[in-house]
């Protein structure tokens, strides 16, 4: 059965499966672990995966996949595969719990998954997921770059890289037009997410102004009050959102709210 991957799904599916072998490293499989994988496509990482671990949880939001995806998985009992869309799944209620995210994600989805898993399912230890190269690189940019933005100081407060890997377009149907790669993080302990968040997209709304300016315009704090938080932690109050570590995010949080 011929599937034509949706544009509008973000769908670039995995069939080269010589990169299998580099995902597991990546995710430090171990027969008893339980994994959640989201957009399996044509199930190919699911299959890998199910050979080699107790569970995989895969959550598919495409519904023309079931026939195809239910063939490949034929015989492989430790499959749940559910039909839904898994940024408005409660993953934090699957049973058993997930230990770990593997993943070739959907493009248009992996900013909000990796972000919102980080803080909403707390059993997940560690994460390998293919990605845009350009998303990889903000997951873990340093302050004062270009890459380094509201992605990278949420990540980078409750995560830490423990492996890369640049993928050529030649492992994907299509062959998407950006360059992708395999980025591996483990979870660090750190303040919740929550609290935090909604200084950091206000920061970074209006990147080219300062902080102060930004976080008024985007109306969670007055100008004067956010220069006032700013001089609090030390900071000068001209300063702009990317030349603020993720701790310091922390610390004017604290202060502002």
């Amino acid at each position: 059965m011929s599937v034509l991957p949706k544009k509008s799904l973000g769908q670039h599916f995995l069939v080269d499966e010589n990169i299998l072998g580099v995902i597991g490293r990546l995710a430090d499989l171990h027969p008893e672990d339980v994994v959640l994988e989201v957009g399996p496509g044509l199930g190919i990482l699911t299959c890998y995966l199910a050979d080699r671990i107790r569970l995989v949880h895969a959550i598919e939001l495409d519904r023309s996949l079931e026939q195809p995806l239910t063939e490949a998985l034929s015989g492989r009992a430790n499959v749940r595969l559910v039909f839904g869309d898994a940024l408005a799944f409660d993953l934090a209620a699957l049973d058993p719990p997930p230990g770990k995210l593997v993943a070739n994600l959907p493009y248009n989805i992996a900013t909000p998954l990796v972000v919102e898993s980080l803080e909403g399912v707390p059993s997940l230890e560690r994460w390998c997921v293919m990605v845009q190269r350009e998303l990889s690189d903000r997951f873990f940019a340093s302050p004062r770059t270009k890459a380094y933005g509201a992605v990278s100081v949420l990540v980078q407060l409750r995560a830490r890289k423990v492996g890369f890997r640049p993928v050529a377009p030649t492992v994907f149907r299509p062959r998407p037009r950006v360059e992708s790669a395999l980025v591996a993080f483990v979870r660090l302990p750190g303040p919740p997410l929550g609290e935090v968040r909604p200084v950091v997209e206000a920061a970074f709304a209006h990147r080219r102004k300062t902080l102060a300016n930004s976080v008024a315009l985007f109306g969670l704090a007055t100008r004067a009050r956010a220069e006032d938080a700013l001089s609090a932690i030390g900071k000068s109050t001209g300063v702009r959102a990317e030349e603020l570590a993720p701790e310091e995010f922390v610390a004017l949080a604290n202060v502002l709210t």
